[in-house]
């Protein structure tokens, strides 16, 4: 039943900002298993932030993207879609088959999805105010890191689980760039950045990369 739905469905609907890291995981995400979709741009600066939009709201009550609109449904948070792609179209994986790998995976997803980004952005650094976004965004970011990096030690193949992509890894390279607009330095991390740099180099990251969007702004494209 499910995959006469998935056969039937209408293109996805991804509802995105070119910056958002949650977006981009998703991205990623919908790039590494071959699904093609429309971008929805939602701009979370111009005019107050379009995700406060009543339209948008009725989307997502929480206003943040992403959202995805695919198979009839909405889904919100990336985790969430990410796992329902895995669990509707498994192929590539995005959490390995042996089930202590798989909740490493999870568990270095969710450091990142739930312990760093959220610390971070925009709702957040608003209300620590202007002249301490930069030094309240490392600190958490750094703190992230000191116990991403101890992790990756012990899990790191080639990538963060083993030499599969993963989940982990489509959460850690948005969470890498976030470190790098806020000035953090990644010297102490030479694992996180190992792997950042390999991840990098394959098509899935780049095509959905920030510098990529269609709502990218001219000066940043590259």
């Amino acid at each position: 039943l499910i995959s006469t739905l998935i056969l039937l469905s209408p293109q996805p609907i991804l509802y995105s900002y070119f910056r958002s890291s949650c977006s981009w995981r998703v991205r990623i995400a919908l790039a590494l298993k071959g699904i093609d979709y429309e971008i929805v741009p939602i701009n979370l600066i111009k005019d107050g932030g379009q995700q406060f939009t009543e339209e948008f709201q009725t989307l997502n009550p929480m206003k943040q993207v992403p959202a995805l609109k695919i198979d009839g449904i909405t889904i919100v948070q990336s985790l969430a879609i990410m796992e329902y792609l895995e669990e509707t179209r498994p192929i590539p994986r995005l959490l390995p088959q042996d089930p202590q790998k798989r909740a490493i995976v999870r568990m270095i997803s969710d450091l990142i999805a739930s312990g760093i980004q959220p610390l971070q952005n925009l709702s957040v650094l608003k209300q620590v105010g202007q002249e301490n976004q930069m030094q309240w965004a490392q600190k958490v970011i750094t703190s992230g890191f000191n116990a991403l990096e101890k992790i990756l030690q012990s899990t790191a193949g080639k990538y963060c689980v083993g030499d599969e992509v993963s989940m982990a890894d489509v959460c850690l390279v948005p969470q890498v760039a976030n470190a790098e607009r806020f000035k953090v330095d990644l010297s102490p991390y030479p694992t996180i950045s190992h792997i950042n740099k390999e991840l990098l180099a394959l098509e899935v990251f780049q095509v959905s990369h920030p510098r990529r969007q269609p709502d990218t702004p001219a000066e940043l494209r590259t």
